[in-house]
């Protein structure tokens, strides 16, 4: 089995324990406090995780291009975040986790628009089993 499947499986995971403990944590809290509580605690961590593996020093490989692409994914995982936490504060769990994994539909349209992968039929079922999934699990 190749590695970015394992590590793929562990983010659905490690996803899925967010939307738990995130539903817990917002309740009675503001959901963009809430949020910005959650970055930095993930910015930390992710500091001490880099200094220890040692890949701190390697900042200055990141040309303009890499880094401007990088700001904007931030920026775009920022925006997920405020709004996930939003929903999460909202509604229930389940629903709220199962609309936000079609992102994986954008990541599709996405990566053919921006990165000339292929559409293919059988990416376009699965897209539609994820869509259909995500409307079962959140109808009432």
């Amino acid at each position: 089995m190749p590695s970015w499947i394992l590590f793929a499986l562990l983010s659905a995971f490690f996803a899925g324990l967010v939307a738990i403990f995130g539903k817990i944590g917002v309740q009675g809290v503001d959901s963009t406090l809430a949020t910005t509580v959650r970055s930095i605690v993930m910015a930390g961590f992710l500091f001490i995780t880099s200094a220890v593996l040692g890949k701190a020093s390697l900042i200055g490989t990141l040309d303009k291009k890499a880094l401007f692409y990088i700001v904007l994914s931030g920026i775009a995982g920022a925006l997920s975040w405020i709004t996930y936490f939003i929903a999460l504060k909202q509604g229930p769990a389940t629903p709220v986790a199962a609309l936000d994994r079609t992102s994986v539909i954008f990541v599709l349209l996405f990566s053919a628009l921006f990165l000339s992968e292929q559409l293919t039929w059988k990416s376009g079922l699965g897209a539609s089993f994820v869509a259909l999934g995500a409307v079962l699990l959140t109808l009432k």
